[in-house]
C-alpha cells in the first residue's frame, strides 16, 4: 500500500468530519428511540410491531454510538499526524479501505488476523 497523498488525505479527514457531524447529528435526534406506550389501546401485532421497531432503533443507535467513537479516535490520530496508518503493524492503510471507511484503525491483513483472533 502506498502512503496517502495530500490531497486525499485532505478528502479523507474531509470525509472524517461530515461523518463525525453526521453521526452526533443522528445520536442528537431523541424522536427514533420513544418507548412504546403499553396502555395504549393498539392491537396486540401492532404493539408486538412498534416494541420490534423500538428495539431496532435502540440497536442502530448502540452501532451509531460505536462508530463516533471509532471516528473521534480517527480524528485524534489525524492530530498526532498517525491517520492513514495502520496501529498494529505501521504500515499504510491504503486509499481504496479508508474511501470506503474512513475511521478505519487496521490495514486489511491486521484486520484480518484481529477478526480471526476473536472467533
Amino acid at each position: 500500500m502506498d502512503e496517502l497523498t495530500d490531497e486525499e488525505e485532505t478528502a479523507l479527514i474531509a470525509s472524517l468530519n461530515r461523518l463525525h457531524d453526521d453521526l452526533k447529528g443522528m445520536l442528537a435526534d431523541r424522536s427514533r428511540g420513544e418507548v412504546v406506550d403499553l396502555d395504549l389501546p393498539i392491537g396486540r401485532l401492532s404493539r408486538m410491531d412498534a416494541m420490534q421497531q423500538q428495539a431496532m432503533a435502540k440497536a442502530e443507535r448502540e452501532l451509531q454510538k460505536v462508530r463516533l467513537m471509532q471516528v473521534e479516535a480517527a480524528l485524534e490520530r489525524v492530530d498526532d499526524d498517525e491517520y492513514g496508518w495502520c496501529c498494529q503493524c505501521g504500515e499504510p492503510v491504503g486509499v481504496r479501505r479508508l474511501t470506503a471507511r474512513p475511521e478505519v484503525p487496521f490495514c486489511v491483513p491486521c484486520q484480518e488476523k484481529a477478526e480471526r483472533g476473536q472467533r
